[in-house]
């Protein structure tokens, strides 16, 4: 009976712990969409929200400008934060993110390919190259430390991941300087989403909501995986295709979020971490709270960015970074004592 008791406290925490985060993006997204540049009133938004009139100023500024921006900055948070953890997950890295791996690099150095020679692009055709990029680099990664003596190991795959980013970064700077379109990349290093439109939400929203729906489908077995994969054979788990897909995945998101709003990094680092400490370590929990904390994440760091020097903006990605280096240099310490 007490065993009993305790499971249902236990889903009744977790079922509380959903119920106010979403809570919580719900409203952060009302904020950030009723603060700006222009005072908006709370009703006027509503107004807005639920019964749009093209005919007021204020309406448009909503409608176009911050109500795709907002929405962008929540499925784009939630997609960097389930890569992450689907990362962590299969590799059993807890310092594996879309953005320390180099799975970013690629997916910009294929964006500043495209800005230099192909100036005009579509934006469907730069998502598809952008997601092109990350799968390079992925299996570029992934062949250099797999072709190590001793394998794959966490450690190397963090410093590998580190090698070819730094590389990566390298090269679309000096694509960036030489056919000089520093400011033309400078969102997308710096990240950000002022630039999301509704053409591209009906791209990013179809695409980044049914990976993660696959992805919360593959949890069970991740959840496996990250045990070991002695622990996972003996129960039955293919771990090479899970592998397979949970990276095939997190490179979807990560490629598809990066060719929309530049490379944010550490939302997938700080977040799976978080989603620990409220659920427990069952990625059938991790995955659908990461997605709702990375979403509250970066619509809050997007706001921030947007207040902090009005009416000027900073970099969302130095927002972010704020509070993922420290934690970055927290969690590799503490994996240094664990070695």
């Amino acid at each position: 009976m007490g065993v009993v008791i305790t499971a249902l406290r236990r889903v009744l925490l977790i079922g509380l712990i959903f119920s106010l985060t979403l809570i919580g993006l719900l409203l952060s997204m009302f904020l950030a969409i009723s603060f700006g540049a222009k005072e908006i009133t709370l009703k006027t938004v509503w107004m807005a929200v639920i019964h749009y009139d093209p005919t007021l100023t204020s309406h448009q500024i909503i409608h176009t400008l911050r109500l795709p921006r907002v929405i962008g900055a929540a499925v784009i948070g939630a997609a960097f934060a389930v890569a992450g953890a689907l990362m962590q997950g299969v590799t059993r890295n807890p310092l594996a993110d879309t953005g320390i791996l180099g799975i970013n690099g690629g997916a910009m150095l294929v964006v500043a390919v495209s800005f230099a020679f192909f100036p005009n692009i579509p934006y469907s055709v730069l998502m598809l190259l952008s997601f092109a990029g990350s799968v390079m680099s992925t299996l570029f990664i992934f062949l250099l430390v797999t072709s190590m003596p001793d394998g794959l190991t966490p450690i190397r795959l963090t410093v590998a991941g580190a090698v070819v980013a730094a590389l990566l970064g390298s090269l679309s700077s000096g694509i960036a300087i030489y056919f000089e379109l520093s400011q033309d990349l400078a969102f997308w290093y710096a990240g950000g989403v002022a630039g999301i439109k509704w053409e591209y939400l009906k791209l990013l929203v179809p695409i980044i909501s049914l990976t993660i729906a696959c992805s919360m489908v593959l949890a069970r077995s991740v959840s496996v995986v990250s045990l070991g994969d002695d622990v996972a054979v003996n129960l039955g788990v293919n771990t090479k295709r899970v592998r397979t897909l949970g990276m095939a995945a997190a490179v979807i998101l990560a490629g598809v979020s990066v060719s929309a709003a530049g490379s944010i990094g550490f939302i997938g680092l700080v977040i799976p971490h978080i989603s620990r400490k409220l659920v427990g370590v069952n990625y059938q929990l991790i995955v659908p709270m990461s997605a709702l904390l990375g979403a509250v994440l970066l619509v809050i760091a997007d706001l921030g960015a947007r207040m902090v020097n009005p009416p000027k903006e900073l970099a969302i990605g130095a927002m972010v970074a704020l509070v993922g280096v420290p934690f970055f240099l927290y969690l590799a310490r503490k994996e240094r004592r664990s070695l």
